[in-house]
């Protein structure tokens, strides 16, 4: 192992999942095993913590994932996210990296209107907003996006989200509905944020966007990204096995 090598396996960031409790239904777990496993190729240590509700916000907190819930669960966690959207926000403003999935997503927005009528706000870190309706988006997803290329997911809601000016779509939808049934976005990105209705879970089948979230942490921590590489071997079968699984997803039915 070289001198270099070393000094990145010395190096940790530490990653926080968002309310896991209520906020896990999908396989969002899956997200983070995907960050902790190639930091770990990369060089770097992963330190992964927990925030639930009731909880001491902790320090030093390079990525951020949120997963999905069903409307229970953004009720019961909506009070104290409000207590932290002050300090999501800020952090959002120093480009931490973010993860947001589902319910979350629709969380981080301005507000989740249900098709009861019932309004849970937002915490407003992303321009979009959330309008609950009668038939639920389910499905295999294809997207194609201009700085990740493919995305392939599920989704499984009835929430639909409009965007407004202050964020960008993640992607482009080519299969599947997305945001919503009236146009062709999926997701969303602000800053270091990548916000998406995705899940099954997402990371795996697209090590672009994880490596995006791992790169960003790294080098917002210590100015560079200089990773300990994988054995070319390690490398060619990772890979290999990563292609597989988005061409299988990609061949799905809707």
């Amino acid at each position: 192992m070289t001198e270099d090598q070393s000094a990145a396996e010395e190096k940790s960031i530490t990653i926080l999942q968002l309310y896991p409790r209520e906020m896990n239904i999908y396989g969002d777990w899956g997200n983070v095993l995907v960050l902790k496993q190639r930091l770990k190729w990369y060089g770097y240590k992963a330190n992964v913590l927990e925030y639930n509700v009731g909880d001491e916000f902790p320090a030093g907190v390079d990525l951020l994932v949120g997963g999905g819930g069903q409307d229970s669960g953004q009720v019961v966690i909506q009070d104290d996210l409000q207590a932290l959207a002050p300090t999501l926000r800020a952090m959002a403003e120093d480009d931490v990296p973010m993860l947001a999935i589902c319910g979350l997503y629709q969380l981080f927005g301005r507000f989740f209107k249900t098709h009861t009528g019932t309004v849970i706000p937002g915490i407003g870190l992303l321009d979009l907003e959330t309008h609950g309706g009668t038939e639920r988006l389910i499905g295999n997803v294809l997207s194609v996006s201009e700085e990740f290329g493919e995305i392939h997911g599920y989704e499984n809601h009835s929430g639909q989200t409009f965007l407004g000016p202050g964020v960008k779509p993640l992607a482009e939808v080519r299969k599947g509905e997305g945001n919503n049934a009236k146009d062709n976005f999926e997701g969303a990105r602000y800053r270091n944020i990548v916000a998406s209705y995705l899940h099954g879970s997402l990371l795996p089948k697209n090590p672009a966007i994880a490596d995006f979230l791992i790169k960003a942490a790294v080098i917002r921590k210590y100015g560079s990204f200089e990773p300990a590489p994988p054995s070319a071997k390690d490398l060619e079968e990772l890979a290999k096995l990563s292609e597989l699984a988005r061409q299988h997803a990609g061949q799905r039915p809707r």
